[in-house]
């Protein structure tokens, strides 16, 4: 009689005989091993990704000739904003000058306006008058007037300064005397007269043996000239630092300046027609 029983059976409870545990099935009561497994790295941040992007630099041959032409370039500027500012007049001046300095310009600008706000309101009154041809002859006349006092053929009054260049050495010139012109028409000279010459804007200065020619004049030191303008923005327009007064006080000339409320400039220049130049309406 056969015997139907696996080898290494045993009987159930009910007389059955049973198998072992099939392949994949787990014995009750032992764990089967289990393999070790990596731990997952966490994904990179962006200030990560951007490190590694920089570090370590793959820089070629062109961006190493652009970088070296930056920093010449660069280096070239800084001397040159260097030297600029080392030579710069107002490197050395004292506060109260740069103060002085920064009231003259706001001066400047002052001046502007109200020429500006005078001109608007001629404009108005013109448009509003109800006599337009008499608002118009009279702002003709008070125009011709101005303009013959900037040419010199009418006398002139008014608030000023009186400067006085004593140059004993002899080493003052002529272009030393038109900075000053030009110094003081920057400043809001309306009226000029040097040495008993008008100065106008056709002037022009010339060294001569005895001293300088003023349009063909020939003048001599203490050079005296008589300016009418705002006293307060003049005077310290010709004191800043490496203006012209210093200008000549460094060639030994004596400079000095007073104001004065009433300053006549009475050197007249005849009127000259132009040869060439004429108005449109002709």
């Amino acid at each position: 009689m056969n015997d139907d029983r696996t080898p290494g059976g045993s009987p159930d409870a009910e007389g059955e005989w049973g198998g072992g545990p099939g392949p994949g099935e787990a014995r009750e009561g032992v764990s089967e091993p289990v393999e070790p497994t990596e731990p997952v790295k966490p994904a990179p941040t962006g200030r990560e990704r951007l490190a590694r992007g920089l570090w370590p630099p793959r820089v070629n041959r062109n961006q190493l000739t652009v970088a070296l032409l930056l920093f010449v370039l660069g280096l070239g500027l800084a001397v040159q904003v260097r030297s600029t500012s080392e030579n710069s007049p107002l490197r050395g001046a004292r506060q109260e000058d740069l103060v002085r300095i920064l009231d003259e310009v706001d001066s400047r600008t002052e001046r502007l306006e109200a020429e500006k706000r005078k001109l608007e309101n001629q404009r108005s009154e013109l448009e509003n008058s109800s006599d337009q041809a008499e608002e118009a002859r009279r702002q003709t006349r008070e125009r011709a007037r101005q303009l013959g006092v900037l040419a010199g053929t009418v006398a002139a009054e008014g608030p000023g300064i009186r400067m006085t260049v004593d140059d004993p050495a002899g080493a003052v010139e002529s272009h030393m005397l038109l900075d000053a012109i030009q110094e003081l028409r920057a400043a809001g000279a309306e009226a000029i007269e040097v040495n008993d010459v008008r100065v106008v804007t056709s002037t022009h200065f010339t060294d001569s043996d005895g001293g300088i020619r003023i349009d063909g004049r020939e003048v001599s030191a203490p050079y005296r000239f008589e300016v009418i303008g705002e006293p307060k923005d003049i005077e310290p327009a010709l004191n800043i630092p490496g203006g012209v007064v210093q200008t000549m006080e460094k060639e030994q000339a004596t400079v000095s300046i007073t104001r004065s409320e009433k300053i006549v400039v009475d050197a007249l220049r005849s009127a000259e027609r132009p040869d060439y130049a004429q108005s449109p309406s002709q």
